[in-house]
């Protein structure tokens, strides 16, 4: 794949592009709906964080499965399946009759994402194979983060405020069904030189580690954070990441490589895209609330208020990728860190949504920061791995990503449930949400300059020597010595 022409280069990227944007501009639509869907399905708070979380809770469940299996299978074939499932999903949403119908139509969409960002991931890397170049083209990725940050808002307002919540969903099919044509037509067919095996006990430990967890924080403003319910909870999260840790380093082809995290960079990129999109999911869950619950904004005007977090995502995007590829991805986790801390601590400290001026600084900080943090959290991810893996590479730090997301808005929505039970007033409950949001900008900005500098590049190498398959000894003539 990596010989082709740049025109078709170009293509896959754009193709690859398609499939994030459906997929972030999903998450950005929803969360500007939520206060009409809550109304109209009479939901609670909870209900509300089950939309976005049993979504990100199946996507980050079976990122890595999606991986592995698009290496072993054929990556055209998988990406394809996912558009198919992703758009379908998307329709029957726009469905639903009631909130467990929507919430089960979000998990048919999520079985469908995980086969489309780390495949594009893996497509993109085994297409762009010049450092420099993948480096820019993972920045044109990144930006389209930020054009579903500054779509989203604005489309999901003028839908929902014009036809209603449920036509969000159907801003996903023309270009699912567009992304879909393009690879059937365009995109190679590719896999993995050695595939990986299923690991089927180790998909399921997964899938208990993350669902346990997740369960357990939405439920505990509701159940008790020591009732019977929660502590189950408590227990079987820990029994499987324990089943995790011992079972997973015995197996030749696990489903997560432990060598992989024996590279500080790939390591900090997991723990800086956990904290960064918990920060994001967080801050969006929080700012969609206040503005049309406590402000009395409707959607529309609710989008126009975040629109500069979205531009400067969109901005910023692009830059980290060239500067990513120019100068090492330590400068731009170092400003994403800072302009991301800062963000939150004009909220935690000094109530920048009492001031509008001071909330958009702080919308135009939380914009910079995390414009900047996704090009480095991709390219530390697969840079450096065998091309063979970046499929399992790509899809761990998409698993990253997902997980944190799905972690921000479980923890923040319980924060804000427990501050607001009772009557109790929706900004001052909202005063440790902030704090915690600036500790994902701080460790962002901690890990990031730990696991960039000359020692971390070392285990890199170390790591990605370790990981390279043994050379296989190809028939040669009697007499000869074995060619490689």
């Amino acid at each position: 794949m990596h010989d082709l022409s740049r025109r078709r280069r170009m293509l896959v990227l754009a193709i690859c592009c398609m499939s994030l944007l459906i997929v972030s501009l999903d998450n950005t639509v929803l969360n500007v709906a939520l206060p009409a869907m809550r109304r109209e399905l009479n939901a609670s708070l909870a209900g509300m964080q089950w939309t976005i979380d049993a979504y990100t809770l199946v996507l980050a469940s079976l990122l890595i499965l999606a991986g592995s299996t698009a290496d072993r299978i054929g990556r055209r074939k998988v990406f394809s399946v996912g558009l198919v499932l992703f758009t379908a999903g998307s329709l029957l949403c726009s469905l639903a009759p009631s909130l467990g119908w929507l919430v089960a139509f979000r998990m048919i969409q999520a079985v469908g994402g995980s086969m489309l960002n780390p495949v594009a991931m893996s497509l993109i890397t085994n297409t762009f194979t010049d450092p420099r170049e993948r480096a820019r083209a993972i920045g044109v990725w990144g930006a389209v983060v930020g054009v579903s940050m500054a779509a989203g808002p604005l489309i999901g307002g003028l839908l929902v405020d014009s036809v209603g919540w449920r036509s969000i969903f159907w801003v996903n099919l023309p270009i699912g069904l567009a992304a879909l044509v393009l690879t059937l037509r365009y995109v190679p067919e590719s896999r993995a030189d050695r595939p990986r095996r299923p690991d089927p006990v180790g998909q399921l430990l997964v899938m208990g580690v993350l669902g346990s967890v997740t369960y357990g924080i939405i439920e505990a403003p509701a159940a008790g954070w020591y009732s019977p319910l929660i502590l189950g909870c408590a227990a079987v999260a820990v029994a499987c990441l324990a089943g995790l840790l011992v079972y997973e380093p015995r197996r030749a082809q696990p489903l997560i490589d432990p060598r992989f995290f024996r590279s500080a960079p790939f390591s900090g990129a997991t723990v800086i895209a956990v904290s960064a999109f918990a920060a994001l999911s967080g801050f969006l869950f929080l700012n969609t609330l206040y503005l049309q619950d406590v402000r009395g904004l409707d959607a529309l005007d609710a989008g126009l208020y975040m629109l500069p977090m979205a531009a400067l995502t969109g901005l910023c995007a692009p830059l980290s990728g060239r500067l990513v590829g120019s100068r090492g991805p330590r400068l731009p986790l170092v400003v994403a860190g800072v302009a991301m801390g800062a963000s939150g601590l004009l909220f935690a400290a000094f109530s920048a949504e009492a001031s509008t001026p001071l909330m958009f600084a702080g919308y135009v900080l939380f914009g910079l920061g995390f414009g900047m943090v996704n090009a480095p959290i991709t390219n530390t991810a697969v840079s450096g791995m065998p091309r063979a893996q970046a499929g399992v590479a790509a899809a761990i730090a998409s698993t990253s990503r997902q997980t944190g997301g799905m972690l921000g808005v479980a923890v923040i929505g319980a924060v804000l449930a427990a501050g607001t039970a009772g009557g109790g007033d929706f900004v001052a409950a909202t005063r440790p949400a902030w704090w915690i949001i600036t500790g994902c900008g701080l460790l962002v900005l901690a890990v990031g300059f730990a696991t960039s500098g000359r020692w971390a590049h070392g285990t890199a190498l170390r790591t990605a020597s370790a990981l390279e398959p043994e050379p296989v000894l190809s028939p040669a003539p009697a007499g000869a010595p074995p060619r490689v």
